[in-house]
């Protein structure tokens, strides 16, 4: 089955929590792809879904029906300076990798931070996380920064790489 065929992408509701959090805590716990230190409660994801759509931001899921993955989009640093600069989590489920799913849930991101008026997108990728990388290559995603050793997970220092995309049709970076 083509998963972007027969996938639906949808904004979450507050009853996705607990199929998010099967996603995302395994990454959490598991890998260094998130710096984030303890797994997330359905009602915090809850809560997460509310406040990003509250504030006109996306917080999308994948289901066919099952839930497969989920994306979402947040304000990349605070204050008004900022309000075009967003920032993208994205993860899929184990089985929905490599299915041409991730393309079909960051597309329809990019489409909602575009409605949003929303001129970059950022993706904050592990230094280490190398299909991560390439993933956001081939979407358009070029690196706009590299921090060394930013983010702390399993003792040891991992570097955090800022993968951004102009969604004006610009350049998919621009040197500082």
């Amino acid at each position: 089955m083509d998963a972007r065929t027969a996938t639906t992408i949808r904004d979450a509701r507050a009853a996705d929590a607990a199929g998010i959090a099967a996603i995302w805590n395994p990454i959490i716990r598991d890998t260094a792809i998130t710096f984030w230190p303890h797994e997330r409660s359905p009602d915090e994801i809850a809560r997460i879904i509310a406040e990003r759509q509250a504030a006109g931001w996306a917080f999308l899921v994948a289901e066919t029906p099952a839930l497969l993955g989920f994306a979402s989009f947040f304000q990349f640093r605070g204050g008004p300076g900022y309000v075009r600069c967003m920032e993208l989590t994205i993860y899929l489920a184990p089985e929905a990798r490599g299915r041409g799913l991730g393309a079909t849930l960051l597309t329809a991101l990019e489409d909602r931070a575009r409605a949003f008026g929303a001129s970059v997108l950022l993706g904050g990728v592990t230094g280490s996380n190398a299909g991560s990388l390439a993933f956001h290559r081939r979407m358009g995603y070029a690196e706009m920064g590299r921090i060394p050793d930013a983010g702390w997970k399993f003792g040891q220092a991992h570097d955090l790489v800022l993968m951004g995309k102009r969604l004006d049709g610009d350049s998919a970076a621009r040197p500082g």
